[in-house]
């Protein structure tokens, strides 16, 4: 499948599903010379990886080409320090990320078609164990990437949530109950 122009990604918008991500976390990751800016970047990096390879793949790209772009996407937004764009009064931060994604992609499609594809240059992949595996082992559907980037940010923050959630169960001795409660809380069978 040949991956989606710049213009059939669309580059605004704004994202009405989700609740807004910690803005001092960002602020923190974007303060590079703050002692809280490697951590706060670790987890931003760790919350929005897969979403954002979700949306990559859905946009016609294969698996590693995917991890490439979500990679080097990523180094940019670290390299450039993009993040001292994000203002919680434009909109969300998924939105901001998300629009910062698609503008990366059409740069990167463009770059690759005015020059043979590698460019000459040797890629360095990275490797994110078993991102394209469980890729496909999701369900066919016909969801649009934004969709499969929101649902997949949904999914993180649901399994976030659910780890502290046991962690704290766990540190009040309660992790019996929340062993047995779990399947309750996530909607899986009991």
């Amino acid at each position: 499948m040949e991956p989606l122009g710049p213009e059939m990604m669309g580059v605004t918008g704004r994202d009405p599903d989700f609740s807004d991500t910690r803005w001092i976390l960002v602020r923190d990751a974007g303060q590079r010379d703050s002692p809280r800016s490697d951590t706060a970047l670790a987890e931003l990096c760790q919350r929005y990886w897969y979403p954002l390879y979700v949306y990559v793949r859905r946009v016609g790209y294969g698996p590693e080409d995917a991890q490439d772009l979500t990679q080097e996407f990523f180094a940019r937004l670290m390299e450039k320090n993009y993040l001292d764009a994000a203002d919680p009064e434009k909109g969300r931060f998924r939105t901001f990320l998300l629009i910062a994604l698609k503008r990366f992609l059409a740069n990167e499609w463009d770059r690759s078609h005015r020059q043979k594809r590698g460019g000459g240059q040797r890629i360095q992949s990275f490797s994110e164990g078993d991102t394209e595996f469980r890729y496909r082992s999701e369900p066919v559907d016909a969801m649009t990437p934004e969709k499969a980037f929101e649902r997949q940010w949904a999914l993180a923050l649901l399994e976030q949530v659910s780890a502290r959630l046991e962690a704290e169960m766990a540190a009040a001795g309660k992790a019996l109950i929340f062993a047995e409660l779990k399947p309750f809380l996530l909607g899986e069978k009991a």
